[in-house]
């Protein structure tokens, strides 16, 4: 049976330090978030740029410490990943209802 994405958070927070104060956790989180998107970034970059073969192995790793950096963020918000992922789906269902358009996108409202 696969994970659910609040059974991930859950699993995702055991190893969370119980040192930290929730605003602790908060600041760790979007500091987190930063720094492993910008390893994502970095592998692609190589492909992209420099020739590297796409290092989809160490890519998806990183995609999963993104993952776990969200999940602590959304922690020290008192919210459930599934909240966070319903919420942005009510949005983009707002701004795209047909989906994805262009015109839309370039010319829309904040």
């Amino acid at each position: 049976m696969p994970m659910t994405i609040n059974e991930y958070q859950k699993l995702a927070m055991t190893t969370l330090n119980p040192n930290l104060d929730k605003k602790d956790v908060l600041i760790n989180g979007v500091m987190g978030l930063c720094g492993e998107s910008g390893e994502a970034i970095d592998i692609v970059k190589k492909h992209l740029a420099q020739g590297h073969e796409l290092d989809r192995e160490h890519l998806i790793k990183e995609l999963g410490d993104v993952a776990w950096y969200l999940a602590e963020t959304a922690t020290a918000l008192d919210v459930t990943l599934e909240e966070v992922f319903s919420q942005n789906i009510e949005k983009l269902k707002k701004r795209y209802p047909e989906g994805f358009q262009v015109e839309k996108s370039v010319g829309r409202e904040e």
